[in-house]
């Protein structure tokens, strides 16, 4: 495992062990099949990196390609690839897709939820709401775009130090000019039943997340009593960037969920 590592498990628990996986040992303990969810300004395409160390391991991987149309649209594309798997999951998701997940998670195929620099919203809460307890850079600046007809987008000059800075400039460039619209008022979408409540997860901690606080992020973890994996110096793309310590976290999941 990267030495850039730092593994916390929160609530007084013993250290996380050593995340194993099975590269060269055939097919993997646990559950092996996972479903991976993007965020906001994303598409399905940035687990690239994510997905073929899983594959090379022996798991089965689903990527889901969210609308951005609006939460509910979201929500029922995860619902239509959870209800396409033919074993337990894992499901993973980046950022605004945390929120995602945390509503569709409840569907009897999940086993154990990822959240990856992402959101995790408790009943009746929202992430736009959550995201004033722990405001980020983003949050602060003007990067935020709307257009007319009520999506946003991050303005493409300021995409790359506030998403994605220790992602190569050029992939970065085309991230910012490919980035998929939003609706606004999927931030404020309001979170009925969250499954984290009832199932195991973890959260991988962007150590210099500017999208979303990485303080946020120890505090979802901490209130959801998830084990957590800090990144130091990660952006928020952190699942580009950082694929090999996003698929560890995965797989540690995989192995460890009952």
């Amino acid at each position: 495992m990267s030495s850039k590592l730092r593994q916390l498990v929160l609530f007084g628990s013993a250290a996380l062990a050593a995340c194993s996986t099975a590269r060269g040992q055939g097919a993997p303990h646990g559950v092996r099949n996972v479903v991976l969810v993007h965020g906001a300004w994303a598409d399905g395409s940035g687990w690239r990196g994510v997905q073929d160390i899983l594959v090379r391991d022996g798991y089965k991987v689903s990527v889901v390609q969210e609308p951005e149309t609006s939460f509910q649209d979201d929500v029922a594309a995860t619902r239509r690839v959870l209800d396409l798997q033919n074993a337990p999951c894992i499901l993973v998701a980046h950022s605004y897709g945390g929120a995602v997940i945390t509503e569709a998670g409840t569907h009897s195929t999940v086993a154990g939820l990822v959240y990856v620099a992402a959101h995790m919203p408790d009943a009746g809460e929202s992430e736009a709401e959550d995201g004033k307890r722990f405001p980020s850079d983003l949050a602060r600046s003007a990067a935020i775009r709307n257009t007319p007809d009520g999506f946003t987008y991050l303005d493409p000059a300021e995409f790359r130090q506030y998403f994605a800075a220790d992602v190569p400039a050029e992939l970065a460039r085309f991230m910012a000019a490919s980035q998929v619209m939003n609706a606004a008022q999927s931030f404020k979408a309001v979170i009925n039943k969250p499954a984290w409540r009832t199932k195991p997860s973890w959260m991988l901690v962007a150590g210099a997340d500017r999208t979303i606080n990485p303080d946020l992020e120890r505090w979802y973890a901490k209130r959801a009593g998830s084990r957590v994996v800090e990144v130091a110096g990660a952006s928020h793309a952190v699942y580009v960037s950082r694929p090999k310590e996003v698929a560890a976290i995965i797989e540690d999941a995989a192995t460890h969920v009952h």
